[in-house]
């Protein structure tokens, strides 16, 4: 096991994870202290998660070529600019560009993609969905620490100097980095089974049903745990629990998060991938219908918390090892990418949508129930994906 790297890669997920999955906390001081209301802060989360998804598979070809570490210099500036300009934001265009697209541009170039990429060019086949996992559960430590932290800052400085203090904190993200500065050229395992441009290896996965099916359903992930992340604290307020509770909500999310992800890595080596997705979902929604239908109480929305971390972050040992395990490993990156950009669409959707339909009903039940029903069809749509390579008859001759 290269043990520097993977510390190195999991120190990075830890901390570009934990802020962005605490912004829910900054929604109503920022809104309460400017005017605004949470359709313009959700516009700036949707925004945010947009940009996540849309640089995710640019960045991931830009290490595939030319390493990780340039990748992750960019994750720092941006990520520690956007926080920047979003706590000195005087109008909701500053809030959208800073909150919006320079920290999802940051987090795009600092996220699970890239680092799982580089951990999968420098472990076997056999020990790749463990190291996923173990990347995976550092960002839900990442999401466990910075909860406290968060609202420790904002009750001790405002929300300003908080956002201020986590920015700092990002400049961290490329001195972290330097041990993943190889690219997938110079990998410890490299991946020869095919010498594809990137043209090839796109075409080649958008022709793949398996590909296809696996894309749509981590639509519905982004969709339902950006959609939580953003709106959970303002939700549990508007039923009448203490805002604490939303504080230890998300924080044993977080926690069993780490449990769920690494279970999911260690069950991926010697269980079936897409029929994990499948009962991931399905229990999703079965749970979510349970949080809204039964009595609600700070008990019950910390039970909710805690099952919903078991399953949060799950979805992404096994959805990156499939890739991994259909395309090999030489363009990870920018495969890993284009799945996670759908993750993303439906997380723009997910807290835009959150937003403005609380602005119309005044309620946020409409999105719990699509919620419900969208991790129905996603449990569906696991179910015949293949987890096999594809045939490559024509490069094989060759």
């Amino acid at each position: 096991m290269p043990w520097l790297i993977i510390i190195a890669g999991c120190l990075i997920t830890f901390l570009t994870f934990g802020p962005r999955s605490a912004m829910g906390f900054f929604q109503l001081p920022i809104i309460g202290d400017k005017g605004w209301d949470r359709s313009t802060y959700g516009l700036a989360m949707a925004l945010q998660n947009l940009f996540w998804g849309a640089g995710q598979p640019i960045f991931g070809m830009i290490a595939d070529k030319y390493g990780s570490w340039r990748v992750l210099l960019m994750s720092g500036i941006f990520y520690a600019s956007g926080l920047l300009l979003m706590a000195h934001a005087d109008a909701p265009i500053a809030l959208h560009i800073g909150g919006g697209v320079l920290v999802g541009l940051g987090v795009a170039a600092g996220s699970y993609g890239i680092i799982l990429s580089a951990f999968a060019r420098h472990v076997s086949a056999q020990q790749r969905s463990l190291v996923f996992g173990l990347g995976t559960a550092a960002g839900s430590a990442g999401m466990f620490a910075f909860a406290p932290i968060s609202l420790g800052l904002i009750e001790r400085f405002g929300w300003s100097d908080a956002l201020v203090w986590l920015g700092v904190a990002m400049l961290l993200v490329p001195l972290l980095a330097i041990p993943l500065r190889g690219n997938a050229s110079n990998a410890r395992m490299p991946d020869t089974s095919a010498k594809q441009t990137v043209a090839e290896a796109l075409k080649e996965a958008l022709s793949h049903k398996s590909y296809l099916f696996l894309t749509a359903g981590f639509f519905v992930c982004g969709f339902q745990v950006a959609f939580i992340t953003t709106h959970f604290p303002a939700y549990i307020s508007d039923i009448g629990v203490d805002k604490h509770y939303a504080v230890w909500g998300l924080a044993l999310i977080g926690f069993f998060n780490i449990i769920g992800s690494l279970g999911a890595g260690f069950l991926g080596q010697s269980h079936s991938k897409p029929k994990m997705l499948a009962l991931i979902y399905l229990l999703r929604s079965i749970l979510v219908a349970g949080f809204i239908l039964l009595p609600q109480s700070g008990t019950s929305v910390l039970i909710f918390s805690a099952i919903m971390g078991l399953l949060w972050l799950s979805t992404v040992p096994p959805t990156n090892g499939l890739v991994a395990t259909m395309f090999g490993t030489r363009h990870l990156g920018l495969l890993g990418g284009m799945v996670f950009f759908s993750h993303q669409i439906g997380s723009f959707i997910g807290v835009w949508l959150g937003g403005t339909l609380y602005q119309i009903y005044n309620s946020y039940d409409a999105v719990w129930w699509l919620s419900i029903i969208l991790g129905l069809f996603a449990a569906f749509i696991h179910l015949p994906i293949r987890e096999t390579a594809v045939q490559r008859p024509a490069l094989s001759a060759a």
